[in-house]
């Protein structure tokens, strides 16, 4: 990540960038299937920069290989600020380890703009398990290796890391049950076929409230607005944290002062009350780093889920 590019350019170089950019329509990929979670936090930002700044963000959806297909497209695209891409952080860390070829360098292709939102993936349980607490849950599956599973959306997933960085934290013996999709994961785990659920917050919130699973902790550093009384695996004394960022990035050696702009002008739009509501409902919580402290965390992102697959032997079907 070329995060000294992202760096502001003064007070000149921001007005040229106000007054000049964007002056035709810029495409914003989405590496991902219409009406999932990163294009619907795309769209609320895209449309509203459109708003904002008098020319369209249109969104075009380039899904498929995990995001690799989209992602790749924007490496390709000219550093113009015409073309930008909104990635889930954990997809975009993890691809480079998980496929044996991805077509774009995580460093050297891309420069960090802005944090859309930020979620996390939720440990949860059936009601029937005698576990109130992540401490109970893991003294459990100490007492009986191999008899517990835990499902997610599928193999490379941000719910299937999460679950392996559980296990290798906490030195667990667990099976994974993968699923096509977040629905059947969490649907899996509600009918009793796995006992333990690895899911996005925005799934596992309403069942937790129904009362069909029972959250246990999350893989924030901070806890959810959304289950306030659910702690942080941190706080249980676990190092488990799986925060999925939807940020935007931008082809490298796109202009600092586009990037400074585009940087102050998601901060508007998701500081906007009905835009931070929403997404409060999609179980995203809002942030808006600098550019350059974006790119730092997006890379600390790449060895760390390296190492979660590698000791996992995760492979994909490539």
């Amino acid at each position: 990540m070329a995060v000294g590019v992202a760096s502001l350019s003064g007070a000149n170089g921001l007005a040229l960038a106000q007054q000049d950019y964007p002056s035709r329509p810029v495409r914003v990929i989405v590496p991902f299937a219409p009406g999932g979670q990163t294009d619907v936090v795309a769209r609320l930002i895209a449309q509203r920069l459109s708003d904002k700044l008098g020319k369209q963000f249109y969104v075009e959806n380039a899904a498929g290989a995990g995001g690799n297909i989209g992602v790749g497209r924007a490496a390709q695209a000219a550093p113009d600020g015409y073309t930008i891409v909104f990635i889930d952080s954990i997809a975009f860390a993890a691809n480079p380890s998980l496929y044996a070829k991805v077509p774009y360098d995580p460093v050297a292709d891309f420069d960090a703009v802005a944090i859309g939102a930020t979620t996390m993936q939720v440990l949860a349980v059936n009601p029937s398990v005698p576990a109130r607490t992540v401490q109970e849950l893991v003294a459990l599956i100490r007492a009986e290796p191999g008899k517990y599973s835990y499902s997610s959306a599928g193999v490379g997933t941000g719910a299937h890391l999460t679950g392996e960085l559980f296990k290798s934290v906490l030195k667990l013996d667990m099976l994974h049950v993968p699923y096509g999709g977040g629905g059947p994961a969490i649907a899996a785990a509600i009918a009793g076929h796995t006992q333990i659920s690895f899911g996005s917050a925005a799934a596992t919130i309403s069942q937790h409230q129904e009362g069909t699973l029972v959250a246990l902790a999350v893989g924030g550093k901070a806890r959810l607005k959304g289950l306030p009384n659910v702690p942080t695996f941190l706080e249980a004394g676990y190092d488990v944290v799986c925060e999925a960022m939807v940020g935007l990035l931008a082809p490298a050696k796109t202009p600092k002062d586009i990037i400074a702009l585009l940087n102050k002008e998601v901060a508007a739009v998701v500081a906007m009350p009905e835009v931070r509501d929403r997404l409060a409902t999609l179980g995203f919580e809002v942030s808006s780093p600098s550019p350059e402290e974006f790119g730092a965390v997006l890379k600390a992102e790449l060895p760390k889920w390296a190492d979660v697959i590698r000791t996992a032997g995760i492979k994909t079907a490539q």
